[in-house]
């Protein structure tokens, strides 16, 4: 049997056993194991401990549990509601501006965070009902709501651009400050939507609405400098944290694994102060939620490693990768058909499953078709937001759903629509305009 027909066959049985429901550790795991027992010499299954631990042997990969325990500390609290107070508190004057709230809550709470789902369920259980009352649609509030929280695996601290960090051998460093700008302004592009989308929603809802509807929306709050700023001090011990990890990182006072230690023990002593969160139950429900989040990721990621073992050593990714260098795609055409994959395969897979099996076969072609692999990196990051948003297996829309289930799930999807065609437009904007995402890197990365 051929290399083809091998990495044929090796694709649809891991496809299989992930859309059987088996974890995806287990599928990626049990999938290698198979092949490697078939069309490898036997004594290569007795290395499977020693190939897992040398991969995993990687003090980078002590990054991931490090800023996920920053963001459950945080997550677990009420950080969440005073990021939304504060937000709604500053920016309450302007047309739509609750819905521009939950997307600053949104973009702040990810920069803390770094998780999608996450964002999601503390930000719209607080932000859908509020804006269900003032008149926004179940539409809107659940999009906003699902779109806004993807924005936790794209501003840094993103546990995704640290596992493609890992498979591409990349600096974490620079893709995170690769995403700052990215970020940012895919938030503004959400914002902007919001407030479009809500005047259309409000004139056409003003025509069939009672006056006393219409007098119960249009009583408008109002707030003091004084309300305004006792906001602060939650606020800003939270921001001082995002601030200090980003200079650690940047400014090369330390190895990401080091700022994101810096980053967790901060978010502890934060939580303890301003929260009251230092009795045992409370530190232990923080800890207990990121040591189930922390071992789900690093068993992927073991599993993974051996998935992409057993893929070199049949020189599957190879043959695969020389294979798309030989269809001689121009480099427009070959980034087109690379996002249609990456679409595609976020339909069925989760983001992290993805990255570990896609990028040794992609990048390759990618880098020879001139595309820089940080560039690539946030274009992928992009691409599995997008997968967050879109059935049948998009996690947010689930998490929307779970958190207000009055919104029917057709709703929900008719509400995300705008926001992944905004997305698929932001992604070719990026491909036009690569600075947007390199200029930060390359001013502080020179070398």
């Amino acid at each position: 049997m051929g290399v083809t027909e091998i990495g044929l066959l090796y694709t649809a049985l891991t496809l299989l056993l992930l859309f059987s429901g088996m974890p995806i550790a287990f599928a990626l795991g049990s999938s290698a194991v198979v092949v490697m027992y078939f069309f490898m010499p036997h004594n290569n299954i007795g290395f499977i401990p020693e190939t897992v631990f040398g991969e995993l042997d990687n003090f980078t990969l002590l990054t991931i549990p490090l800023f996920i325990l920053m963001g459950a500390a945080i997550g677990k609290t009420r950080a969440a509601v005073d990021l939304y107070e504060a937000a709604y508190r500053w920016l309450y004057r302007m047309p739509g501006s609750l819905g521009v709230a939950n997307v600053v809550g949104c973009t702040i709470f990810a920069a803390l965070c770094g998780s999608s789902p996450a964002t999601c369920a503390a930000i719209g259980g607080m932000g859908i009902p509020e804006m269900r009352k003032r008149g926004y649609t179940g539409a809107l509030a659940s999009g906003l709501i699902a779109a806004g929280g993807t924005l936790g695996i794209l501003i840094p601290p993103s546990i995704t651009l640290i596992i493609y960090g890992v498979m591409a051998e990349q600096s974490i460093g620079k893709l995170f400050i690769a995403g700052v700008i990215p970020g940012l302004l895919l938030a503004l592009l959400f914002a902007i939507y919001v407030v479009f989308q809500y005047i259309r929603d409000r004139h056409a809802w003003m025509k069939t609405a009672t006056p006393a509807e219409i007098e119960a929306v249009s009583q408008k709050e109002h707030f003091t400098w004084a309300e305004k700023m006792a906001t602060l001090p939650r606020l800003l011990p939270f921001m001082v944290l995002i601030g200090a990890v980003m200079v650690a990182m940047y400014g090369g006072f330390g190895t990401p694994s080091e700022v994101a230690g810096v980053g967790a023990f901060g978010s502890m002593l934060l939580v303890a102060a301003l929260y009251g969160c230092y009795k045992w139950n409370d530190v232990k429900h923080i800890l207990l939620g990121a040591a189930r989040e922390s071992s789900m990721i690093m068993m992927i990621i073991a599993m993974s490693f051996l998935f992409t073992y057993v893929m070199s050593y049949l020189r599957i990714s190879q043959s695969m990768a020389e294979w798309l260098v030989a269809l001689h795609l121009s480099k427009w055409v070959l980034l087109f058909w690379v996002n249609v994959l990456l679409l595609v395969l976020g339909f069925f897979l989760p983001p992290v499953a993805i990255i570990l099996m896609i990028t040794p076969v992609i990048l390759p072609p990618m880098i020879a078709a001139g595309f820089d692999p940080v560039w690539f990196g946030i274009v992928l990051t992009i691409n599995m937001e997008l997968g967050l948003i879109t059935p049948p297996v998009g996690l947010n829309l689930f998490v929307i759903n779970g958190i207000a289930p009055d919104i029917k799930f057709g709703e929900i999807l008719r509400g995300v629509m705008p926001f992944i065609v905004i997305m698929i437009l932001y992604i070719v904007l990026l491909a036009v305009f690569p600075d947007i995402v390199m200029w930060l890197p390359n001013t502080f990365y020179t070398n």
